[in-house]
């Protein structure tokens, strides 16, 4: 009986969570697993490169998709400084030309938009790519906060 109650109940240490937020897996560096934390950075680092250079800077948009930079938004503050990139540069036209896109419904007006704007799939690719990025490392700062030393491996091995 008392070891499910000990089972159940879980310290969290909020150290290594914020820890991984800022970095992908520096929190399962402090928390002693170096290869873990590792294999996070370089998973996460991956899944990011991998959906900017698919979708572009523009595919990381609070204002235009909202729910999903809230998940990009888990990966660290990385989402936040491409988003401030994709409105510094693209949307204020620094960036390749504005051009008028044609008006979503009767009532609104066309908007302006970079020419280097992601379209269709390619961009869509980009979002599911950071956003997943961004929901792994939740699981993983998740992990790192709950994780008792019970629970890990031998030193060398994790």
């Amino acid at each position: 009986m008392t070891e499910a109650r000990n089972a159940q109940q879980q310290e969290f240490r909020p150290l290594p969570g914020l820890l991984g937020w800022l970095v992908p897996g520096l929190g399962h560096v402090v928390i002693g697993e170096k290869l873990r934390g590792a294999l996070v950075f370089g998973g996460i680092l991956y899944l990011w490169m991998c959906g900017v250079f698919i979708g572009g800077i523009d595919s990381v948009d609070r204002r235009e998709d909202p729910l999903w930079f809230a998940a990009q938004v888990c990966s660290g503050p990385i989402a936040l400084g491409v988003d401030g990139l994709n409105s510094a540069l693209l949307k204020t036209g620094q960036v390749g030309e504005l051009l008028d896109s044609p008006p979503v419904s009767r009532n609104s007006g066309g908007q302006k938009v970079s020419s280097f704007k992601g379209i269709a799939h390619v961009n869509e690719y980009g979002i599911l790519f950071t956003g997943l990025a961004g929901l792994m490392n939740l699981i993983a700062i998740i992990d790192a906060s709950t994780r008792r030393p019970a629970d890990r491996r031998r030193s060398g091995s994790s």
